[in-house]
């Protein structure tokens, strides 16, 4: 198996308000997409979109699953100002701000917002290695 993600598809339970949400936030939506199904264009990966129930029936998982989700998405940018920016962007796009940018016990900045599913994003400045 090669070491690569080349999807993450999310589970959402509107599928037309996730696709705003993320459009808002300057998501490229792909020409692939459809009623169904939104994939978003992102470097070196996609990230797609699916009715939550439809996506656990074709994983034959029960679709209420709740809590903490035991992951995170990152987006990296390049300095502490841009973090509060883009944490600034998402909150004004419909995400809920669930912790504050500041320095993180590693070295760089952070902070984490929701999107309207609940999906836990971290922004972060890592000054150590370029994730940009």
């Amino acid at each position: 198996m090669k070491p690569k993600i080349s999807l993450i598809t999310l589970g959402v339970r509107d599928l037309k308000a996730a696709t705003a949400f993320y459009k808002k936030l300057g998501f490229p939506v792909a020409k692939e997409s459809n009623e169904h199904i939104t994939f978003l264009t992102l470097e070196g990966t996609w990230l797609g979109l699916f009715q939550r129930e439809e996506l656990a029936k074709d994983a034959m998982v029960d679709a209420e699953g709740t809590g903490f989700k035991s992951f995170t998405l990152a987006h990296n940018v390049g300095s502490p100002e841009a973090v509060e920016a883009v944490l600034k962007e998402a909150v004004a796009a419909g995400g809920k701000l669930e912790k504050k940018a500041r320095k993180a016990e590693w070295g760089g900045f952070s902070g984490y917002f929701r999107d309207p599913d609940g999906f836990l994003w971290e922004v972060a400045h890592n000054p150590f290695m370029d994730l940009t």
